[in-house]
This record gives C-alpha cells, sequence and structure tokens, in this order.
C-alpha cells in the first residue's frame, strides 16, 4: 500500500455548536430502535450524535482509495461511500477516460452506501464524523489489499474503528467495525448497513444506467427459501418490505451493474425498505440490521459485512454470495438465455473475442436447427 499524506478534499464539513440557535435537521434515514431484531434495544428514536450535526453545503472531506478496478471516494461524515469509479469499464468506448461511476453523492440519480452502528448508549451511525490519518490510497504494485481505517471516539469510553478492506482484482470490499468498550459497563447494539438512492422519473432509454423496459430496475433481496424478491421503487412507500432470515443480501440492481450489502450468512438480519424524503428527489433505502451484540466492560468486538459495487459478472458473483447471480435478470428467457450465454461463453474462453463467439454460437444455433428449417422451407 502506497498511501500519501496529502488531503484530497476541497472543504470539510461545518458542524453547528450545540448553543446555535439555528435548528439542526435529522437525517430521519438513521434506523430508529424499533427497526432493530429482538432483544428491543428501546422504543426511543436513534439520533445523529452532538458531534455530528453536520451542515452540507458543499463539498466535503473525502478520503480516495485506488485500486487496479476500483477509484471508490469515502465521506468521513458517517463513512458512506459516495463515488466509485469502475476503472475497466468506461461509460464510452471512444471516450475511455471516463469511467461508470456507481455512486453519486446528490442530485435526481443519488446512490450511495451508509453503514454504522445503533446503541440507546453510544454509537456512531452514518451521520457521525469519523477521522483518518490518511487521506489518499493507492494499491501499490507489489500490495494485494488495501486498509483504510477510520476512527470515532465519544469520549467517554467507547471507540470505533471503521476499516474497509480493498483487494486486488476485485469489487467486494470488506467493511469492519470494531468497537472497543472501556467503559465500566456492558455495551449492547447492532451493526446496520444500507444503500440510498433517489431515481428519475422518466427511465426508459434502456441505457446502460437507464435500462428502462430491457431489464429489471429496483430493489432486491435473496433468502434462501425466497430466493430473489424484486421490489420496484413505486412499491416501496405503499408496501414497505420487512423480513427476518440469515444467509441473504440486499441490493440495488439496474442493467448491467449493481452494489450489494451482503452481512455475514449466518447472522439473522432484519431486511426492510423505507421512503425518505428530505426535500427534493424522494429517496429509497433497503437496509439490513444485524442481531443485538452485549459488549462487556473492557472487551471488544468486530462487526462485518461485504459491499460489492461492480458489474454483473456471472461467472464470479455467485462465488462472492448464494444467489448473487440472480441479479442477472434474463426474466421470461431465462431457460433459454442461461444456458445460451453459458456456451458463449465456453466459446469466447476458446477465440478470446466475444464477436467471433457471437458468430459460432449463431452457426451451431443453425446446424442444431437446420433439419426444422429444411422441413420449414
Amino acid at each position: 500500500v502506497q498511501p500519501s499524506t496529502q488531503v484530497a478534499s476541497d472543504a470539510s464539513a461545518t458542524s453547528i455548536p450545540d448553543d446555535a440557535s439555528i435548528p439542526v435537521p435529522r437525517d430521519t434515514s438513521v434506523p430508529s430502535a424499533g427497526d432493530l431484531p429482538e432483544p428491543n434495544l428501546g422504543s426511543s428514536r436513534v439520533e445523529p450524535d452532538t458531534g455530528s450535526q453536520a451542515v452540507m453545503t458543499g463539498d466535503t472531506e473525502l478520503l480516495t482509495v485506488t485500486t487496479d478496478v476500483l477509484d471508490v471516494a469515502i465521506d468521513l461524515v458517517g463513512g458512506t461511500v459516495v463515488s466509485a469509479r469502475l476503472l475497466n469499464y468506461p461509460v464510452d468506448l471512444e471516450v475511455s477516460e471516463i469511467k461508470v461511476n456507481m455512486f453519486n453523492i446528490d442530485g435526481p440519480e443519488m446512490l450511495i452506501a451508509q453503514s454504522g452502528l445503533l446503541s440507546n448508549t453510544s454509537a456512531p451511525n452514518h451521520t457521525s464524523n469519523y477521522s483518518a490519518d490518511v487521506m489518499d490510497y493507492t494499491l501499490g504494485q507489489n500490495a494485494e489489499e488495501i486498509r483504510v481505517p477510520l476512527t470515532w471516539d465519544d469520549g467517554n469510553g467507547i471507540r470505533v474503528t471503521k476499516t474497509f478492506i480493498f483487494k486486488r482484482g476485485q469489487y467486494e470490499i470488506t467493511v469492519r467495525h470494531t468497537l472497543s468498550n472501556q467503559t465500566g459497563e456492558s455495551w449492547s447494539g447492532n451493526r446496520y448497513d444500507q444503500l440510498q438512492r433517489s431515481i428519475l422519473t422518466d427511465r426508459d432509454d434502456g441505457g446502460f444506467t437507464n435500462p428502462g423496459r430491457y431489464s429489471f430496475f429496483g430493489i432486491g433481496f435473496f433468502s434462501p427459501d425466497e430466493k430473489f424478491e424484486k421490489v420496484d421503487f413505486e412499491d416501496v412507500a405503499s408496501e414497505p418490505y420487512k423480513r427476518s432470515f440469515s444467509g441473504g443480501w440486499l441490493a440495488m440492481v439496474q442493467h448491467y451493474f449493481f452494489a450489494a450489502w451482503i452481512p455475514s450468512a449466518d447472522e439473522v438480519n432484519v431486511y426492510t425498505t423505507q421512503i425518505y424524503s428530505p426535500g427534493g428527489f424522494p429517496r429509497y433505502i433497503a437496509r439490513a440490521v444485524s442481531p443485538s451484540v452485549n459488549i462487556d466492560a473492557g472487551a471488544s468486538h468486530e462487526f462485518e459485512s461485504r459491499l460489492y459495487v461492480g458489474p454483473k459478472l456471472q461467472d464470479d458473483i455467485e462465488e462472492i454470495a448464494p444467489g448473487l447471480g440472480h441479479t442477472v435478470n434474463y426474466g421470461i428467457f431465462t431457460v433459454f438465455s442461461k444456458p445460451l450465454f453459458w456456451l458463449l461463453s465456453k466459446i469466447h474462453s476458446v477465440v478470446g473475442n466475444w464477436g467471433w463467439a457471437i458468430v459460432l454460437l449463431t452457426v451451431l444455433i443453425k446446424l442444431l436447427f437446420f433439419k426444422l428449417t429444411e422441413a420449414q422451407y
């Protein structure tokens, strides 16, 4: 890892002091205690800590991480992933320097990945301010991974290190919250992960991010019993999703790419949807909340989940998590399309060119149906 000490930011988030007369808006996208699995932590809302009442008036301080496949920006407010450029995927082949960016911090196409901890005592959520010693990381030529630590301290004995782990050649990011309890009492709380996005009202042009009628665009949940469940954005307000299961994941799916939070397979997480309208475009949230954990005084605990942000590489994503291949949506033609794509991939592995692979697949299909075609003529 070859980190640089240069700060890659234009301005820092501005905080309002406790005695300010201007009312501080609360981010109601933070899960409430009522969203938590048993045992319940109480009925009161979990609000941002006083040190995290930031006014988002412009560019905030962003930490950057560059690997061989990803160029990621992380906001120190919440440790939120606000940008993820896919370095192997240009928006236009003729303008190769402009890469597909999966995340966007604001606007009608906003998509961000948030995570945090919940407790009725003290815990950092996605509105809390983290600190970092280094603001720019680059994967070295001989390095296989980058570890990016962010720290948060309540000043009373609760310290959290949020670590992002990037690996060479992977679109999968491990996100680990390590909580150290140096108070005189036990700590109880949960981890949560959520994807939050806004959308344009008209998305019917079939583009790489605007799939329209050609592919599913929405929220997806996978569970071992129900398999892949699709949730359209327009249904979130009228029919909020809520289920508890282990071995699952949640995703925001679009045509060629997707983002997904993948909790530990042995955890029974509560999966929900929420619509959040702070003004302007409504935002849609897909969330997973982990079981409650008790941490004794003087002890520590690691909460861990994984964030995938990248292309629908069918040969790779099924190895990351069970069912992740369902994000590749063939619709009603799955029974034909999946075998054809498998055969196309095998041909490509031999000839090394997708154009010739398609030509050869077409010839094979013509040969297979030759007698039927002959009879038809």
